[in-house]
């Protein structure tokens, strides 16, 4: 089962984390999912090159909080915070324009961009979509992770019209350990779908980050 499921939905409040957290009654949960999703779509869209990690979303009564953990932090914020002042703005009239609730963004620095998945798939991607060897931007995907001390181990699988082939196929790289079906073990997971010319190319990344416990006590240490 381990091996068919999406690794973060399997470890949920486990060594994961919800991405929204905020409550709905009846009619009102399907407006808040869909704009949930609206949102972060928008905000990728936005922000593509600022390295966005995750877009994790907090409703109150009349408030709506927007942490963006992103590697590029100065990127988003822009000079004298211009950058995002506009973006809040843009998603102010977007999606709310009555003024409620009222969008707050929070910006947050993620210091190791290596051991995520979503940075490490958007690379990869990003890589392919400008014609790099999928091989080469694969194995130095490989071992920029392996290179951090909290990795474990990486699992990286492209597939598609590899090369512009005409029948698709996938390839593999791995190194150390992906134990899919142990919960202790700190997996990150995603998936991003690079646009070429021959087609979508499909690239999937786990990232093995440890034992939950070990990397708690070493967050402590470090504070």
């Amino acid at each position: 089962m381990g091996q068919k499921i999406n690794p973060i939905s399997n470890r949920l409040a486990i060594t994961s984390d919800w991405q929204s957290k905020w409550f709905a009654p009846g009619a009102t949960f399907k407006k808040y999912l869909i704009d949930d999703f609206k949102i972060r779509d928008f905000i990728k869209k936005k922000l593509n090159n600022a390295g966005v990690r995750r877009v994790e979303i907090v409703r109150s009564r009349d408030r709506l909080t927007i942490n963006i953990i992103t590697s590029k932090p100065g990127l988003v914020i822009g000079r004298g915070g211009q950058g995002i002042a506009n973006l809040k703005e843009e998603i102010q009239t977007n999606f709310y324009p009555t003024k409620m609730p009222v969008v707050r963004l929070e910006i947050m620095e993620d210091r190791h961009p290596e051991l995520s998945a979503e940075l490490v798939a958007q690379n990869i991607g990003s890589q392919i979509e400008r014609r790099f060897p999928y091989r080469r931007a694969a194995k130095q995907a490989l071992e920029k992770t392996m290179s951090e001390k909290e990795a474990k181990g990486i699992k990286i699988l492209v597939s598609g019209r590899l090369n512009g082939a005409e029948i698709a196929r996938d390839e593999k790289f791995q190194a150390g350990s992906i134990p899919l079906s142990r919960y202790k073990f700190d997996i990150d997971y995603a998936i991003y779908h690079a646009q070429t010319t021959y087609g979508v190319i499909g690239v999937k990344v786990w990232i093995n980050r440890g034992e939950f416990t070990e990397r708690e006590e070493t967050a402590q240490e470090t504070k």
